[in-house]
């Protein structure tokens, strides 16, 4: 009894370890191809058990994916590892596969004024040192910005020059030009930004700072304003009778990486329904409308046409129609001709005389 059980406690730990083995070891007709940068392992076998598998195909899904994985945790235990803090990491290769890119790829920025100008002269930027020596403090101090070296805003005493007025306020002047110098670099700012995006600045369109704007003017400029702060006017206040700015167009969105999986798979069968239903689809709406300006096209043309037609013939002028200056058999009236009017004289003289004897016509005096 005691060989006896210690035969089968031998034979159920052989067969332990041989389901073991069998869980790790996963046999395939074709190797499988494995791309560890990205984690992705393509099986090219096909599925030829799945189509006689009838109500255990969920079953045989779960275990051939489990194979799959296996197959790929065995590639990654194939790795060099490290031990970061207490954990065991492997290091990943570079991926071969490439991967589509979900968002567009970005445009490069566009150059500034100045920079288009240095390109076209061959302008290169010299770069400067951060720390400068200052003479006052004597220390290396930044060049620009807070404590920088000769800091003309911690003078206590400021010289009048001699053409200044000696009652102007010199602290006062020079805060003042520092503002204006802000604002130019601003303004300078904002025209960068308004030429990237294609859009007319208003000064560009006649904006002065006298004179009389008209009404779309003013709503062009106050429309830049509001899209120069940081949010482009996102969370700028509206007036209260202010009406949607026209023409800003609409910010495309796209669709988040982890969402709504219903929804999507939703607007993909809807599609795939479209693609493949035979009969199209017809907007009645849109059809009515093109239907109607066609319309409204042939009549607007037709009367275009008729019009032609009445111009050419009221230009010309039949033998019963009254003419000046044409001859008598024609039967039109004629001043100063033949065949007119006569006043006094032989008959074949005709038109009013003034003064003396004049054919055709009158005559000045």
């Amino acid at each position: 009894m005691e060989g006896q059980s210690v035969e089968e406690l031998l034979a159920k730990a052989e067969r332990d370890e041989a389901e073991k083995l069998q869980r790790i070891t996963v046999l395939k007709e074709l190797e499988l191809e494995f791309d560890l940068g990205n984690l992705l392992a393509s099986d090219r076998n096909p599925p030829t058990g799945l189509r006689h598998a009838g109500p255990t195909q969920e079953a045989e899904l779960r275990a051939l994916a489990r194979d799959n994985t296996q197959l790929l945790i065995n590639q990654l235990w194939q790795l060099p590892t490290e031990r970061v803090e207490e954990a065991l990491v492997a290091r990943l290769p570079e991926p071969s596969t490439r991967l589509p890119r979900e968002k567009p790829v970005p445009r490069p920025r566009p150059l500034t004024r100045w920079q288009q100008f240095a390109r076209l002269k061959g302008i290169r930027p010299k770069k400067k040192t951060n720390l400068v020596w200052d003479e006052v403090s004597g220390q290396w101090r930044r060049r620009w910005g807070y404590q920088r070296a000769r800091d003309d805003t911690k003078e206590w005493l400021i010289e009048v020059p001699g053409n200044a007025d000696p009652m102007e306020d010199q602290f006062a002047k020079r805060i003042q030009a520092k503002k204006e110098r802000v604002a130019k670099n601003e303004l300078n700012r904002l025209r960068n930004l308004a030429r990237a995006h294609k859009m007319q600045l208003p000064s560009a369109a006649g904006m002065h700072p006298t004179g009389h704007q008209s009404k779309e003017e003013l709503g062009r400029a106050m429309q830049v304003a509001k899209v120069s702060t940081a949010s482009v006017g996102r969370f700028q206040e509206r007036l209260p009778k202010e009406k949607a700015p026209r023409g800003s167009g609409k910010k495309r969105k796209f669709q988040p990486l982890f969402g709504d999986f219903a929804a999507e798979r939703k607007s993909q069968l809807e599609m795939l329904r479209v693609m493949n239903s035979k009969k199209p689809q017809m907007d009645i709406t849109r059809a009515t409308n093109k239907q109607m300006r066609e319309e409204d096209q042939e009549e607007a043309a037709k009367r275009r046409k008729m019009s032609q037609k009445g111009k050419r013939k009221g230009g010309r002028q039949g033998p019963g129609s009254k003419r000046k200056g044409g001859t008598p058999s024609q039967g039109g009236k004629r001043k100063g001709g033949l065949g007119g009017k006569m006043n006094s004289g032989p008959p074949g003289l005709s038109g009013k005389r003034k003064g003396g004897q004049h054919q055709g016509g009158k005559r000045r005096k």
